[in-house]
């Protein structure tokens, strides 16, 4: 299901993916608070369109201005533990991985998920990319679904 928010017109391009972070210090008293504070933070998500007709409109923190656009939450691929990993299961990532030279860097820390946090499997991908991992971890590449 789709939302309408506003994004950096720099950003709005369709199929253009982002973490939200939530409210910055320079939102304080911006008249779009309620259009463009409305998503939940640290979720990931890709602009689906760009709303027609829609103007640019002043932001603090967007030095080209911001527009609506309509976006949608999408999943996060990762590498979890092999254990237990099959699609419908409920799990949470091993744990950060200090070797960022990795091919399987990327899956073992992904943006816009939490260590801390439980996510539902979507699909068993296979595989990660890394021939041996540093940290003597077991570990299946998988598409997780996000919390909205």
């Amino acid at each position: 299901m789709s939302t309408v928010t506003l994004v950096g017109s720099r950003l709005t391009e369709p199929g253009t993916e982002f973490i939200y972070e939530g409210e910055a210090d320079a939102c304080a008293g911006c008249p779009y608070r309620s259009q463009c504070l409305n998503l939940s933070p640290g979720t990931k998500y890709q602009i689906t369109s760009i709303r027609e007709n829609a103007q640019t409109l002043e932001c603090a923190m967007h030095d080209g201005g911001v527009r609506a656009v309509e976006v949608e939450p999408v999943s996060v691929r990762a590498n979890i533990t092999t254990k237990g990993a099959f699609a419908g299961s409920k799990t949470s990532l091993p744990g950060p991985c200090p070797y960022v030279e990795c091919p399987s860097h990327e899956y073992c820390d992904p943006d816009g998920v939490s260590f801390d946090e439980e996510y539902r499997i979507a699909e068993i991908v296979g595989e990660p990319p890394h021939e041996v991992c540093h940290l003597d971890r077991s570990l299946e590449l998988v598409e997780l679904e996000t919390n909205e």
